[in-house]
Formats: C-alpha cells, sequence, structure tokens
C-alpha cells in the first residue's frame, strides 16, 4: 500500500513524542535546578567564604559613621584594591572602648558589630523604596549612629588613666546614657582594618600582647569591687530595717569574729575598731567589720536582692553591646556573706555596673537601663529610630537613696573619698582596694565610684562615676589615692558643660 504524501511512518511519531518529553523533562530539571540554587541554596553560597562578590559589594562604598558630639569618630579610606574602602579612626586609640573595630579580615566588636547592618547600609530600615531596591540590587548608603559619649568626659577619663592598666565608666543617671567608657591600654582599630599583610601583623602584634589592650575592661571585665561595695550594703541594711538612722549606734562588734570561724574581718585603720559604730562613720572610715556584720544581719536573701536590684547576675545586660555578668553569690554561708558584704570572696563587677551602683542611688533610688546610642539615622540625617530612656529597676526607695547619698557625701568631705572633692560642687563617692590573688599577693584594685551636681542643686546629679585601677607602678594603691581623682577629673567635665 503507498502512502500520501506528509503520512509519518508510526515509529517516527513515537520518538518525536518522546523527543519532546525528554525536552520538557530537562526544562522542569533546569527549572527546579535552578529554583534550588536561587531560593533554597542562596544563603548558603551568600555566605561561602568563597563567595567575594559580598564582601566587595560591602566595601564597596564608604561604611556609614559613628558620632561622639555630633562629630563622627570613624571614617572611610580608599584603597585601590579590590575592597575599595576600608574603616578609618581619626582618633585612634580613644574611643575603641566605644566603637570596637571593623575589619575586613577579622569582622566587628562593640558598635560596630551591634549596629553593622546599618553601618553598611544593608539594614531594611534605610531603604527608600523596598521594592525598586530589591530588583535593582542597589546597595543603600551606610546610615549613622549617633552615640551617648560626651566627648569631654571621654578625653577626661583616658587622661586619667593614662599608662595605668583601668577603666572608667561614666553615666548620666536620670537616663542611663553613658557618658565615658574607657578601658587602657587601649587600642587603633584602624591598624588592623583592611586586609593587607602590615593589617594582619598588626593584628597579630595584638593579640600577643599580654596587656591584652583589645579588653574592654569597662565592660567585659569583672574584679572585685572591694569597698566600694558597701554602699550596696548600706542601701540593703537600710532599706530592710536593720539600720533605721544612718548617725545612731549599731550593734556591730568590736572585734567581728566572722560566723562559724575563728577568723577577725580586720580593719585598715584602727579607728573602726569601736563597738557599737554609726553606719555614717563605718562608711566615712570604710571600717569592714561593720559593714559586713550588716551584711550578714540583712541576710543573703535581702542583700543578694539588693545587688541584683542595681544590675548583679544580669547576663544580658546590653548597652546594646553587652556586658559580663557581674556576680553575687546567692548561695553562701555566713562568714562567705560577711566578705561578699564588703566586695570580697567572689563578689566581682563590672565598672558599668559599680557605675549604676552609683548612678541608682543618685537618681533616688531608680537604676536606668545603660544606653551606648541616642539615635540611629540615614546618612542624610532623617531618623531611623531614636532611644528612649528605660527604667532597669527600682533599687530601693527615694528615702533610702537620700540616706545614701548623705553617706556618699560624707565619705568625701570628711573621710577616704576625699581627692574627689569639688569646689562648687556637692559630690558623693565610696573608694574601694580590693585584694585578690593567692594569699592577696596581687597589687589590689583601686576603686572609687562617685556622683556629682553643682552646690545648692536639688536636682538629679548629671554624672555618676566608677573607675578601677587595676596594675599600677603607684606606690600608694587605694582607690582614694588612684581612682578618686580620675573620677574627680570626669565629674568636673560634665559639670562644667552642664
Amino acid at each position: 500500500m503507498s502512502r500520501r504524501p506528509g503520512d509519518q511512518r508510526p515509529g517516527v511519531a513515537v520518538t518525536g513524542r518522546r523527543a519532546g518529553t525528554f525536552c520538557l523533562l530537562l526544562s522542569v530539571l533546569l527549572a527546579a535546578q535552578a529554583t534550588r540554587v536561587q531560593y533554597f541554596q542562596a544563603k548558603g553560597y551568600d555566605n561561602n567564604p568563597a563567595n567575594q562578590r559580598k564582601a566587595i559589594e560591602r566595601y564597596g562604598q564608604p561604611r556609614g559613621p559613628i558620632l561622639v558630639g555630633g562629630r563622627p569618630v570613624t571614617g572611610s579610606t580608599p584603597t585601590g584594591g579590590r575592597y575599595a574602602y576600608k574603616r578609618s579612626y581619626p582618633d585612634g586609640a580613644l574611643y575603641a572602648a566605644v566603637t570596637g573595630f571593623s575589619s575586613q579580615i577579622y569582622g566587628n566588636t562593640q558598635l560596630e558589630g551591634t549596629e553593622d547592618a546599618l553601618l553598611s547600609g544593608t539594614d531594611g530600615r534605610l531603604a527608600g523604596w523596598a521594592l525598586w531596591d530589591a530588583i535593582s540590587r542597589q546597595q543603600n548608603p551606610g546610615g549613622q549612629v549617633y552615640t551617648t559619649i560626651d566627648p569631654a568626659a571621654q578625653q577626661a577619663a583616658m587622661n586619667g588613666l593614662g599608662g595605668q592598666k583601668g577603666a572608667v565608666a561614666a553615666i548620666e543617671p536620670a537616663t542611663g546614657r553613658i557618658l565615658a567608657l574607657a578601658s587602657t591600654p587601649s587600642y587603633d582599630p584602624g591598624s588592623f582594618a583592611g586586609s593587607a599583610t602590615a593589617d594582619q601583623e598588626a593584628w597579630t602584634r595584638l593579640q600577643a600582647d599580654s596587656d591584652q589592650p583589645m579588653l574592654n575592661r569597662a565592660l567585659r571585665q569583672t574584679y572585685p569591687p572591694g569597698s566600694t561595695f558597701k554602699v550596696v550594703t548600706a542601701a540593703a541594711a537600710l532599706a530592710n530595717g536593720v539600720v533605721t538612722d544612718i548617725h545612731a549606734p549599731t550593734t556591730a562588734p568590736s572585734p567581728y569574729v566572722l560566723p562559724g570561724t575563728t577568723t577577725t574581718l580586720v580593719n585598715d585603720s584602727s579607728a573602726c575598731d569601736t563597738p557599737n559604730m554609726d553606719l555614717d562613720t563605718a562608711m566615712t572610715l570604710s571600717c569592714n567589720s561593720v559593714l559586713g556584720y550588716l551584711g550578714v544581719q540583712t541576710g543573703l536573701d535581702r542583700t543578694a536582692a539588693t545587688a541584683q536590684a542595681f544590675g548583679f547576675n544580669d547576663a544580658r545586660l546590653d548597652t546594646p553591646v553587652r556586658a559580663a555578668r557581674s556576680n553575687f553569690d546567692t548561695a553562701m554561708n555566713q562568714s562567705q556573706l560577711a566578705l561578699s558584704s564588703i566586695g570580697q570572696f567572689d563578689t566581682a563587677a563590672t565598672p558599668l555596673v559599680m557605675a549604676m551602683v552609683a548612678a541608682g542611688i543618685a537618681n533616688n533610688g531608680t537604676v536606668m537601663y545603660p544606653q551606648l546610642v541616642d539615635k540611629l539615622a540615614k546618612s542624610d540625617g532623617s531618623t531611623v529610630q531614636l532611644m528612649h530612656p528605660q527604667s532597669y529597676k527600682q533599687a530601693v526607695s527615694p528615702a533610702v537613696a537620700g540616706q545614701v547619698q548623705q553617706l556618699m557625701t560624707d565619705v568625701v568631705q570628711n573621710g577616704t573619698g576625699s581627692n574627689a572633692a569639688i569646689p562648687g560642687a556637692q559630690v558623693g563617692g565610696k573608694t574601694g582596694t580590693a585584694q585578690h590573688g593567692v594569699d592577696n599577693s596581687g597589687i589590689p584594685y583601686a576603686w572609687f565610684i562617685s556622683w556629682a551636681r553643682p552646690a545648692g542643686s536639688t536636682r538629679v546629679p548629671p554624672v555618676a562615676v566608677a573607675v578601677v585601677i587595676a596594675d599600677s607602678a603607684a606606690t600608694d594603691v587605694t582607690g582614694g589615692g588612684l581612682a578618686a581623682p580620675i573620677a574627680r577629673s570626669v565629674m568636673q567635665a560634665v559639670l562644667g558643660g552642664s
């Protein structure tokens, strides 16, 4: 039988259908693979260390500035290399404890880390028209971070610390705004901001430095607070009715033998060896025996509760940079409680938390959340987020806070804190000299916490400060001798501008 023109043999038609089906299957598989790569595996490819596109894009434009007192303390420098810009720090080590670092190799820390998305321009809040930005893949200019730091206070803190190993934290009591955050020895974050060999060598040197210049001692290091903790102990005793009148005799014995032991809690001054000493005199002379005894009389639970209201035992204290957890044990025997009540045993605090103690007393018993950022803004200055003061806890009543303010004022006027006195101002403070090391063989930590306001003012003091000197070549290693003058200079810097 003959076939008409155009007729196909059955085998050819079947082959054509199979080829079409195969092509369709290939198209489906290709679409599925593209979907898998572009959607389900996109994040993995984006974050793959071998993928340089995101890094090139990130450093292809200037990074947004961090500002202090309205002035940028960070910048961006053209490199002429694959990464077009690297971070710069015009003030070198001055603000390292505030900004942290941003490095093309080693990442970001401190505000450079917590606000990285805004500074790098990837924060969705910076987008003008989100849909168009997504289609065009256009990167937004980096935003701006306005800090709470007072430049005069920061400079005074760094000048005061000098070559000593130590830290300063200063807070505005009514708001919690951090006015100074200093740590020494410090470092230049710009020395390793790039990716060149010199940057890597600078990083290696800093990592090998036994003085740990990259450790933020104001936020991330805890120290036994010594007698500065007596402010917390006094507040707890007053809040719980163990002491009702700071000028009335207590029942504190002399000598005071630690409960359950034969060990006497010794004092640095023989003037403290007086039975039934009143609280005001005991604070002015910094008597261990009286405050240790009062801590035991107040009891572990009530003393710990007061400590925690000031910021102790909080593992999530963010400024937004997270601070290390300050410790006050909640399980101790009475002899350990006596030692903890004078800032020894396992009690340990960051300078930030001890500044919160001073600020809480100055703010009539209300402790505010510490706040390092005032505002986040776009590159044109328009506000992205405005920070507002937030109450942390009501540590003690205004009446109790007023009594502790009087105790601290007397310490400066008549006692161990006289080096913090400022003409024309009311200053309250407390010294501390904390022993540490095996058999207390280490150089003592010298502490001072304080607050100040213009004389005659009844307003909340504009500044509270904590200073710790962790290592010094000075012969007079005491809170009054080393730390109080630094606190005074920081307070003067703030009062001078208020």
